[in-house]
């Protein structure tokens, strides 16, 4: 009876903990939130909802790979806020609320960087295969060739910071190969400004 009662209480303590409301207690309870609006965010991936919150260590610094203030350029150089015409550039919180709805986020890097680390739930789609790719986000290549993208999907792009042209060289081929501007969106802090706010951040897949 003793260890059934154990169990029972056990049970119930993880159940409470996925309670949409006890979660929303644990969460105003965080020290550092995202914002008042939102301290944390759930968002979809292809291996189950990840919680993207701020890291509560209100000691830790920035992880060394974005620490750097000075970069050759070219090819690291400072990227325009509008890197297109008609492409909305986003911060953080837009990211975040795209994310939650189910919005396809795009990392533009090479694969090396995006299996060090990227956002949750985005998909790696390197800025020199994204012309070849489109077929992944809803455009549709006819017999000349060429792609027909009316039915594009919305899409967010990142890579690894204001200095970083991976990202913007993607935007501007989708562009080159049709795709609708007002489907696109930026995030120009990227991975710099992601690790310094401290979001979450998840080894990339293949």
């Amino acid at each position: 009876m003793k260890r059934l009662m154990i169990a029972a209480l056990v049970l119930g303590a993880a159940l409470a903990a996925y309670l949409p409301g006890t979660a929303r207690a644990d969460d105003d309870k965080l020290e550092v939130k995202i914002n008042g609006r939102m301290p944390t965010v759930t968002v979809p991936t292809a291996d189950g909802p990840v919680k993207i919150m701020r890291n509560q260590d209100t000691a830790n610094t920035i992880h060394p790979d974005y620490a750097k203030t000075s970069r050759k350029c070219p090819p690291f150089c400072v990227q325009p806020m509008q890197v297109a015409p008609g492409v909305t550039t986003v911060g953080e919180v837009e990211l975040l609320e795209f994310a939650k709805e189910g919005g396809k986020l795009i990392d533009g890097r090479t694969e090396n960087w995006h299996l060090k680390g990227t956002i949750p739930g985005a998909i790696n789609m390197p800025y020199n295969q994204m012309a070849e790719r489109l077929d992944e986000i809803g455009c549709t290549r006819g017999a000349d060739k060429k792609w027909d993208c009316a039915k594009a999907e919305k899409v967010l792009l990142f890579c690894n910071g204001p200095w970083c042209g991976q990202s913007p060289m993607a935007i501007k081929a989708m562009l080159r190969e049709g795709y609708p501007a007002d489907k696109i969106f930026y995030y120009r802090g990227g991975m710099q400004a992601w690790h310094i706010l401290g979001l979450t951040v998840v080894e990339g897949t293949f």
